[in-house]
């Protein structure tokens, strides 16, 4: 059995790998360098997580760790048998150990990763003229099953998306 010292060290490791993610993917919007062995390591890390303590629920880490979790399943594309076990075990939960919206998320990450249509509208694709969310199951209905969840409307999304896309990336000022 757990203690929590145990899941104390789970909540700091999940947090710190949850910053490598975010740090590497800055990085690559403003070099266009990307590196796949940070992906690489926190699916093999998570992997083992889960199988030790099962899904990272909130009352065992804490809020942000959790989130982490969910952050690093959904970055793990290159093994999308993993990403649909997370999402198994996430819907297996109660609903007050996770997020809703993030189970919408990755599951519209799976089935987009599966050849799929999504069914909440979170991933978009394409540039120019051509960006917009991937193909939407029941479109017409979209934004009811978004409300459910705790998202906002579609459009508001899509908005909100194409601000973040056109975006320049942040530099830092140099020193003085």
């Amino acid at each position: 059995m757990k203690r929590q010292a145990d899941y104390d060290a789970t909540r700091a490791e999940l947090i710190e790998m949850a910053r490598i993610d975010q740090e590497m993917r800055n990085e690559s919007t403003e070099t266009g360098e990307w590196d796949a062995s940070v992906d690489e390591h926190n699916t093999a890390r998570l992997k083992q997580i889960i199988g030790e303590i099962g899904w990272p629920r909130i009352s065992q880490v804490g809020f942000e760790a959790a989130q982490d979790a969910w952050l690093l399943a959904q970055h793990a594309d290159a093994d999308v048998a993993f990403q649909e076990s997370c999402l198994i075990a996430i819907r297996q939960l109660p609903a007050d150990e996770y997020r809703a919206s993030n189970l919408a998320y990755l599951e519209d990450r799976v089935r987009v990763n599966t050849g799929r249509p999504q069914l909440y509208g979170t991933q978009f694709m394409g540039s120019g003229d051509e960006f917009g969310p991937r193909p939407i199951e029941d479109e017409a209905h979209v934004d009811e099953r978004r409300a459910v969840v705790g998202l906002g409307l579609l459009d508001e999304y899509r908005a909100q998306m194409e601000q973040f896309r056109q975006r320049p990336p942040e530099r830092a000022e140099p020193e003085a």
